[in-house]
């Protein structure tokens, strides 16, 4: 008996990965069939058993055994209380697949609430991923609030901006923050901060039930550069710092240690607890921010996580 239990489970598992690679990832069964190593034939049979066995419907609803149990390492590991962990397409170059749909389907478990909840946001493109998978809803009584400025030095809006957009596809009440990331000095940060429309929006922020954010990386090719947010010779400034990672433009160290100075001088954000006081979910999987992940959880700057099986095998690592 406990053998047939054994082996349902495992062709259950096969059943979910193989649902997944097909309606989330977009392989064809022959690919499917290739990465499992088996035919064709059992591809096809896993696909259709997990629509049969009601695993897949939009979204992965089947936990994966290896996915769960990295996810319990992971909350063992850096004392968190909520992971998720998605399966990996290894050949797959995107960097949303999966986890997009998994902060979605986290997100609308709040949203879903007939109480008043207070949802707030970083920016980046796997926070504008996962809006993109949000069903559309009317949520009149929940509040959609910015941690963060979405205009670079020139003045121009971010491309990636998510909270108008989250907004939009649920029907709440949203708070922009249309300020930059960074000011250009410390007197202009606290000309800005001091606007009592700002100062409403950071304090909303601060009540928020929960808060979604992505983990940026530090480097030449780091989003805040790209986006215009910070001049190239100011990030060589905070590599040469130590700086490991950003979240909502706040730059840490290894050890999740705020970088002293630089650009955290006038970072215009909403200013990150150190341990967050309230579910403060971090979204990435690109190996890329592996660094800039492990650190945001060693200093308790975020204290859930939503991945998948590559990077979190890495965290673990």
């Amino acid at each position: 008996m406990v053998r047939n239990i054994e082996l349902e489970n495992t062709r259950l598992d096969d059943a979910a990965r193989a649902g997944w690679l097909y309606y989330i990832a977009g392989n064809t069964q022959d690919e499917i069939a290739r990465k499992l190593g088996v035919s064709r034939q059992t591809a096809q049979r896993l696909v259709s058993l997990s629509i049969s066995a009601k695993l897949i419907k939009v979204r992965l609803d089947h936990p994966i055994a290896n996915c769960l149990q990295l996810s319990e390492r992971l909350k063992e590991a850096f004392k968190i209380d909520f992971c998720e962990v998605v399966p990996s397409d290894p050949e797959s170059d995107s960097v949303s697949h999966g986890v997009a749909q998994a902060a979605a389907a986290e997100l609308e478990r709040y949203l879903v609430s007939q109480h008043p909840v207070i949802v707030a946001m970083g920016t980046g493109r796997m926070l504008r991923a996962m809006a993109d998978q949000l069903t559309p809803m009317d949520c009149p009584q929940h509040k959609i609030v910015s941690l963060v400025g979405n205009i670079a030095s020139d003045g121009s809006a971010s491309l990636y901006d998510v909270v108008s957009r989250v907004a939009d596809v649920v029907k709440a009440p949203h708070y922009p923050m249309p300020l930059p990331v960074i000011a250009t000095t410390v007197q202009d940060k606290a000309l800005l901060l001091g606007q009592k429309p700002v100062r409403n929006v950071v304090e909303l922020a601060k009540q928020a039930d929960v808060n979604f954010v992505g983990v940026g990386t530090i480097g030449d090719d780091a989003a805040l550069v790209r986006d215009g947010f910070v001049k190239p010779e100011e990030m060589r400034a905070l590599v040469k710092a130590g700086a490991a990672g950003e979240i909502v433009g706040w730059a840490y160290d290894d050890k999740g240690q705020l970088i002293d100075g630089l650009t955290n001088d006038r970072v215009v954000s909403v200013p990150l607890d150190q341990p967050a006081k309230r579910r403060v979910i971090g979204v990435a999987m690109a190996t890329s921010r592996l660094r800039a992940v492990r650190g945001a959880l060693a200093g308790k700057l975020i204290n859930g996580i939503i991945t998948n099986e590559t990077m979190a095998g890495l965290l673990l690592t």
